[in-house]
């Protein structure tokens, strides 16, 4: 019979909403944007990541096994990311919301590891940016050249 340890499952739960409570700005921000990815993806993929780095942490003692798990995350995501960038024609668009999923893995990965002022920075960072740069984005002339239409 398989035997739980409660404070362990407890432990990760709040571990796990740490990293959902922190993704979920960007996850608004995007939702808010009316982009492709937005407020159930970001909290996922944070609290995915997470979730990654908490068994590689408790499955692995060596720090080259864990580090091929977070190897393995960072390359998933940036396929996902890859997912919410579209071309058409000329125009490009996505590159914000897939940089945006990026760093909300970041954020799990942080959150799994407890490196919680890094987790914080990252998420306030990530969401200042999009909030701030969108408006000085606007206020940039269109350049038919420039590919980051993602705002």
């Amino acid at each position: 019979m398989i035997e739980i340890d409660w404070a362990v499952v407890l432990n990760h739960l709040i571990t796990m909403m740490v990293a959902y409570i922190l993704a979920f700005p960007i996850a608004w921000n995007r939702e808010s944007e009316t982009k492709s990815a937005g407020i159930r993806t970001f909290p996922l993929v944070s609290i995915a990541s997470c979730g990654f780095v908490l068994i590689a942490m408790d499955i692995f003692s060596e720090p080259s096994a864990q580090a091929r798990i977070l190897e393995g995350v960072v390359t998933g995501i940036g396929f996902i990311g890859g997912g919410a960038i579209l071309k058409n024609g000329s125009s490009v668009t996505g590159l914000a919301t897939a940089a945006s999923l990026w760093g909300t893995a970041a954020i799990g990965i942080a959150v799994g590891t407890h490196r919680l002022e890094i987790a914080l920075l990252l998420s306030i960072v990530t969401f200042i940016t999009l909030q701030v740069m969108a408006k000085v984005k606007s206020k940039v002339p269109e350049n038919e050249e420039r590919c980051d239409n993602d705002t």
